[in-house]
């Protein structure tokens, strides 16, 4: 498949096959593409939690408003992002950048100057804000891979955060769950399977300047 078939196989899948497991490779390349995620600034304000444990998917169902995909799918992937966002993590980027690319303090100081201020400029809630975004770039990015890789997932929004904070001990580490993103391979008789894709027309949803 190329690229807009794999994108068009995709679906939200509401049964998967219990029977099925990623193989490790799989899992990997999922890492891979997480880490590699555009965000603002290169910050990358996200972490990612991969449960391949029943006995935790299964006390996250009641959490997920009784979704049974978080128990059914092969790996549960759930994004987090920090509590509390300081500069300590813009500090910690610009080690970084300076580290893998030897760039000179007269280069990286200008532009981390101004990314500091930016940062302690804004409340704690702008800052959840901001990064709650970064987490949907990176979810849109696992589910397009997950198309081309031909693995299944079903993207959720629909769970309680603080309950997942809790089950998965998020609070003692400043992250509180996101978005959640069951992946596995569909079940045969997920009705869901076969149906057609239900979209506008391009010229519905594209405007374009020539």
């Amino acid at each position: 498949m190329n690229t807009i078939e794999s994108l068009k196989w995709r679906y939200a899948v509401k049964k998967f096959d219990t029977n099925s497991t990623l193989a490790p490779s799989q899992i990997e390349i999922l890492k891979e593409a997480f880490n590699l995620t555009a965000t603002s600034y290169g910050l990358q304000p996200l972490k990612l939690v991969i449960i391949n444990n029943k006995n935790i998917q299964e006390e996250l169902v009641a959490a997920s408003f009784n979704q049974p995909q978080v128990l059914e799918a092969s790996h549960l992937l759930v994004i987090c992002i920090p509590k509390k966002y300081t500069i300590t993590e813009v500090e910690e980027y610009f080690d970084l950048v300076k580290k893998i690319r030897a760039t000179p303090d007269a280069v990286i100081n200008p532009f981390k100057t101004f990314l500091t201020a930016d940062i302690s400029k804004k409340t704690q809630e702008e800052l959840l804000v901001w990064n709650r975004n970064q987490a949907y770039i990176a979810l849109g990015n696992l589910l397009t891979v997950c198309a081309v890789e031909q693995i299944d997932a079903c993207p959720m929004e629909g769970f309680v955060p603080a309950k997942y904070d809790e089950i998965l001990g998020l609070d003692e580490q400043n992250l509180t769950a996101t978005l959640v993103l069951p992946v596995g391979f569909r079940a045969e008789d997920d009705y869901m399977k076969d149906l057609k894709k239900v979209r506008k027309n391009l010229e519905d949803v594209v405007i374009e300047f020539n």
